[in-house]
């Protein structure tokens, strides 16, 4: 940081920024524990009891992660040189570095769509003939809310149909559930309901809803047993971590019908950035808590609004991302509009 940077006043860069509350830090204290790989760390059980029944399945694996749940999700479901389809914006085809290939094995075919979706003609046209020449379809997924999509919220209907017609087609079904709440608390759908059509679904804990570390993924029993055999292949297996699983308990009774604050926050913030002159978006458009904003230089505005203590991401050459959260709130998402003012129409 140089001498003339302004300190980090409003942090927008992404809900995974939220820090544990002293209550939750509290709760995680005083957490029992035990061997989490003998079966015997009694808050670990309880998360993944509870997230098994908030998700409508049969079993759940507490995880380190959610990238870590998508990627013993594309092991569990297919073999090497098999092809996952997802669209072009999916969290694996950006931000798991090369995990796809280099885990699993899967080539990823990706799909078009507005707003991180896609429809049920273009998984019919995804799909592979059967042909030696082509990789197998194995898996379908898709990304409730879409992150690069703006947090748009699947329509159940949109989201039971792909479902269907990748079954249809001899998919398997995967839901990356890293904004999942989010979901559930826009639209009003539970997240039994949007996971049922899928054969594997996770919930993440480290964005709207506070956590510092953790991700559930939910299944059948044996699909879950298989889960189990790769988070120790690859060394996320852990001991006492009911102390870190805490803190999704905690996180569950507590921090999901905030995240309408955050949902607020982000209208706030739209509608506050389309008065900019040289700022385009729709605030009609911000449905949860990510808001995305494009102008003709966003390299430089980022910069400059970093510069000036308000922190979003360039997410490419004319579009930058606002994500708001627990640790934001309306009177700080106030002062990120003034500071934006000064930044972009100064």
């Amino acid at each position: 940081m140089s001498a003339t940077t302004t300190p980090i006043a409003v942090d927008l860069s992404s809900d995974t920024v939220t820090k544990p509350t002293p209550a939750m830090r509290r709760f995680m204290c005083d957490a029992p524990v035990g061997d989490e790989q003998k079966g015997e760390d009694p808050t670990v059980n309880e998360l993944q009891e509870m997230v098994a029944e908030l998700l409508g399945k049969e079993a759940a694996l507490f995880l380190p992660s959610g990238t870590m749940c998508n990627e013993i999700a594309m092991r569990v479901h297919c073999r090497p040189g098999d092809e996952m389809l997802a669209h072009r914006t999916a969290h694996p085809i950006h931000f798991e570095s090369g995990g796809p290939a280099a885990l699993a094995g899967v080539n990823v075919r990706p799909l078009d769509g507005a707003r991180g979706q896609f429809d049920l003609a273009a998984v019919e046209e995804g799909v592979r003939p059967d042909n030696r020449h082509f990789p197998r379809s194995r898996l379908l997924w898709v990304e409730q809310t879409s992150n690069l999509g703006g947090g748009s919220v699947w329509p159940l209907e949109r989201l039971e149909g792909v479902a269907r017609t990748g079954r249809q087609r001899g998919l398997a079904t995967h839901m990356d559930g890293a904004r999942l709440m989010n979901a559930v608390v826009a639209s009003g759908v539970s997240a039994a309901d949007y996971a049922r059509a899928f054969h594997t679904a996770w919930v993440d804990f480290t964005k709207g809803l506070g956590a510092p570390v953790g991700a559930v993924m939910v299944g059948s029993r044996e699909l879950i047993d298989e889960a189990w055999r790769y988070k120790q292949m690859w060394g996320g297996a852990m001991r006492q971590s009911g102390i870190v699983a805490a803190a999704g308990l905690y996180a569950l009774d507590h921090h999901i019908d905030r995240l309408a604050d955050d949902h607020a926050n982000a209208k706030r913030l739209a509608e506050g950035l389309a008065e900019l002159p040289g700022v385009t978006i729709d605030p009609a458009a911000v449905e949860t808590n990510i808001v995305l904003f494009e102008h003709a230089d966003a390299p430089r505005v980022g910069e400059e609004l970093r510069d000036a203590g308000v922190q979003v991401s360039r997410m490419g050459p004319t579009l930058l991302r606002a994500v708001t959260h627990m640790d934001v709130s309306s009177g700080e998402i106030d002062q990120a509009l003034e500071i934006m003012r000064g930044v972009i129409a100064g």
